[in-house]
């Protein structure tokens, strides 16, 4: 097991490298390559619904929907 990465639901996806673009978060660079969102609405987002890659990915689809 790679201890670089967090023990969260999708996080075995985080590149295997260990290193993020900008030393973000892996949900952080999950969000932002599989969305529409920028870093930093990655990060407002996971600040406040958590790390729940599904329940983020389905808010994040919303707010594209929306704007």
């Amino acid at each position: 097991m790679n201890s670089n990465i967090p023990h969260r639901p999708g996080a075995a996806d985080a590149p295997a490298s260990g290193t993020l673009p900008s030393g973000d978060d892996p949900d952080v660079w999950f969000l932002a390559e599989n969305t529409d969102l920028s870093p930093r609405q990655a990060r407002e987002l996971i600040r406040e619904h958590g790390h729940d890659r599904d329940k983020l990915l389905e808010i994040a689809r919303t707010m594209k929907a929306e704007g």
